[in-house]
């Protein structure tokens, strides 16, 4: 098992509620509910700083377009100048 840690955070009555629904709903308790959602949280967007990342490197690198290249591009294959 992974070592754990505790955190501690403030919610809304509102949304300890419609946790509490969940927990519930999938017979869990309301810490494992909170911790699922802060790893898929983590997860994902640590997936999307990476993208970001991979997109700014490649801008770095050159490898991007310019809205007037993408406007034209986009007016080309709209007219059927290119394949879809």
């Amino acid at each position: 098992m992974t070592k754990s840690a505790v955190i501690t955070t403030r919610v809304s009555e509102e949304t300890l509620a419609l946790i509490d629904k969940v927990a519930r709903a999938h017979g869990r308790s309301r810490a494992r509910i909170i911790a699922q959602a802060v790893e898929r949280f983590a997860e994902q967007e640590s997936e999307f700083l990476r993208y970001l990342k991979e997109g700014e490197d490649a801008i770095y690198a050159g490898q991007s377009y310019s809205q007037e290249q993408l406007e034209a591009w986009f007016a080309a294959r709209m007219r059927g100048e290119l394949p879809r």
